[in-house]
């Protein structure tokens, strides 16, 4: 097996639903050991948000949900009950042999357990403590949950999502997966990373303390540096671009597609490729600052044009002159697109339930390092057997007793498990 390029970093993941889970996960793939503590008898929220459910071996629906299986690939499940004194006493022992934690409570909420960053510290200064929360650790609103879609909102994105409210179907919109949760676990994999560097210097952890409603602002781009160098508020524009015209979906005799155009020599060889060569020389419309001014115009002629012929053909004429152009595809469409596939960006990692389960790849493409799918995302407690024997080194007869008072619980189809991937 390659060496991970996170290979000998063990992280004690203490999140759940999306944010954390994906930080976790994206460290797994990078070949750090990633322990998840969760619940007894319900576990990670995301079990239970389907259907869909995936599928056995025979076709038949499991109870391990989609949502959860999308964020936590690579790990081993410990079914711990952390508000019991034996349950806290082990996620201490786990943290001491831990370089990073990952944990997603509310402000304040572990401070009773003792597994606060500053207790957790205490036991080990070389710990990397993760806190991902709605708001912050700090600031007016630092006790509140944090939800991605109150995020979305708040944060100005819906403020530029979804068609214009003098057009037809009109007004904001969240976006279709949970960005804020996502690259929130994005920047926390950066953070984390970046700290453990910094340990190599300083022999010491620290504090990553992560925000949805931070990571959201900053994410906004060009939109939020649009408003604060010309005091303009950005509003949403649909399927088009704020700052580049014709860079938006156009509606062909068949289907949608996309042009994005992205300078003025691409606008002439659009024009040029669709029929309409004398367009780029119309004063409107020559440098890109013309076409934002005179964008309705534009949009119209293009529009009309473009209703003549087949996305296809469009697609073909204008990809030939160079100019990005595309389709949109559902989800299946681009699982199914060539370059996709190329990119290998399917991924199976056979499951205890179902030996050809299919997920999406990491992106992340490293020539030395590669990532490794070493194991499928974990049901419920199927490795505290195995943690708390070989990791921690308790004996059998300890952890039945504390499997029989509830502050343990070892899934059933996995009651021996003997697998070996602990580093």
């Amino acid at each position: 097996m390659n060496v991970g390029a996170l290979d000998g970093i063990r992280v004690l993941d203490l999140s759940r639903v999306l944010a954390g889970p994906w930080c976790g996960q994206i460290l797994a793939d990078l070949g750090a050991e990633v322990i998840k503590v969760e619940r007894p008898g319900n576990g990670d929220d995301t079990r239970s948000w389907g259907p869909p459910w995936m599928k056995d071996d025979a076709g038949d629906a499991t109870t391990e949900a989609a949502y959860y299986l999308a964020a936590n690939r690579g790990k081993m499940s410990v079914a711990i009950d952390i508000s019991t004194p034996e349950g806290q006493d082990l996620v201490h022992e786990l943290a001491r042999k831990s370089d990073v934690l990952i944990e997603n409570y509310k402000v304040g909420s572990l401070d009773r357990y003792g597994l606060d960053y500053q207790s957790l510290a205490a036991i080990n200064p070389r710990l990397v403590y993760c806190s991902i929360t709605g708001f912050g650790q700090d600031g007016p609103r630092a006790a509140e949950p944090g939800y991605d879609f109150i995020i979305q909102g708040l944060a100005g994105l819906m403020s530029i999502t979804g068609e214009r409210d003098d057009r037809p179907g009109g007004g904001p919109q969240k976006v279709g997966v949970a960005v804020a949760d996502l690259m929130t676990g994005l920047y926390a994999t950066i953070a984390i990373q970046a700290a453990l560097i910094a340990r190599q210097t300083t022999g010491r952890g620290q504090h990553c303390d992560m925000a949805l409603l931070d990571v959201q602002v900053a994410t906004l781009a060009n939109q939020t540096m649009n408003y604060l160098s010309s005091g303009k508020v950005p509003g949403r524009y649909g399927n088009a671009h704020a700052n580049i015209v014709p860079y938006q979906v156009f509606r062909a005799s068949d289907r949608d597609f996309i042009i994005a155009c992205g300078n003025d020599q691409q606008f002439v060889a659009l024009c040029r490729a669709i029929g309409l060569p004398d367009l780029s020389a119309d004063p409107r419309f020559i440098t890109n600052a013309d076409r934002i001014a005179h964008r309705e115009q534009l949009d119209g002629l293009l529009s009309e044009h473009l209703a003549s012929a087949t996305a296809d053909e469009w697609v073909a004429r204008i990809h030939a002159a160079r100019v990005p152009v595309g389709a949109i595809n559902s989800i299946a469409q681009a699982l199914e697109e060539p370059q996709v596939i190329a990119r290998s960006m399917k991924v199976q990692v056979p499951h205890p339930q179902n030996a050809a389960f299919e997920m999406v790849a990491s992106p992340l493409k490293l020539s030395d390092t590669p990532v490794q799918y070493r194991a499928p995302p974990p049901m419920l407690g199927q490795h505290s057997h195995m943690v708390l024997r070989d990791l921690l080194g308790l004996d059998d007869d300890r952890i039945t007793a504390l499997r029989a008072n509830g502050t343990v619980t070892q899934h059933p189809d996995f009651q021996q498990e003997n697998e070996d991937i602990l580093t």
